[in-house]
């Protein structure tokens, strides 16, 4: 089974401001919160037709985590609350940009890691390090989704520029069956960071701070 890996900036104190609201949110935010919950619904009408059930249904997890808990203790509670956050963060970022479909991406990044880090690469720049790396200091625990999907990742926006610098210095002395992959993910890192410079010196309200990542 392949797995998708998808990407958006946002502001995390956006995300954070919903966990744990108990609905005390601005006009603004409850208009957000209530497209969540419609996208929660379809979600779990998609899951209803295919006949899986988590224990947990994705819009009663949004509930809990506007509620300021993550105690459900069915089996796969984690992929329902992976999932909830992930509509949370969905309706406070950028539109969705793909990185790319593998059919173990976890064994793929994890050799790059074990390859960039052979070359010099500093231990927090290491891409499954943020991939992998569950959410941002400050955000409530959740348990985890069975066989590890679906799962988010992030990386402050401050570090995607160093990140890309790094992979590109070691980039000809990578083995060859990493390059095009970690190509990709530097020109998107570049990319983001040329966004984010520009937003933060001319775009008043913009505020974004952090590369989210979902992996389903």
């Amino acid at each position: 089974m392949s797995h998708n890996i998808a990407y958006s900036t946002a502001d995390k104190a956006d995300v954070l401001a919903y966990l744990g609201s108990k609905g005390d949110l601005t006009p603004d935010r409850q208009r957000r919160l209530g497209g969540m919950r419609k996208d929660a619904r379809a979600h779990q009408e998609a899951l209803d037709h295919q006949g899986v059930d988590w224990g947990l249904s994705i819009p009663d997890a949004l509930d809990h985590l506007i509620a300021g808990r993550t105690d459900a203790d069915a089996e796969c509670a984690g992929n329902a609350y992976h999932s909830a956050l992930q509509h949370i963060i969905d309706h406070n970022a950028s539109d969705p940009s793909h990185l790319g479909t593998y059919a173990k991406p976890s064994t793929f990044f994890g050799l790059v890691d074990d390859e960039m880090r052979r070359l010099g690469v500093p231990a927090d720049l290491l891409p499954h390090g943020y991939l992998y790396g569950g959410l941002p200091e400050g955000f409530p625990y959740l348990p985890s989704s069975i066989d590890g999907y679906p799962a988010i990742g992030h990386l402050p926006l401050a570090k995607a520029k160093p990140a890309a610098d790094a992979y590109r210095a070691v980039l000809d002395r990578m083995d060859p069956d990493f390059r095009y992959d970690v190509r990709e993910l530097i020109e998107k890192l570049e990319f983001e960071h040329g966004e984010w410079e520009y937003a933060a010196k001319n775009i008043d309200w913009y505020t974004q701070d952090t590369l989210f990542f979902k992996l389903t």
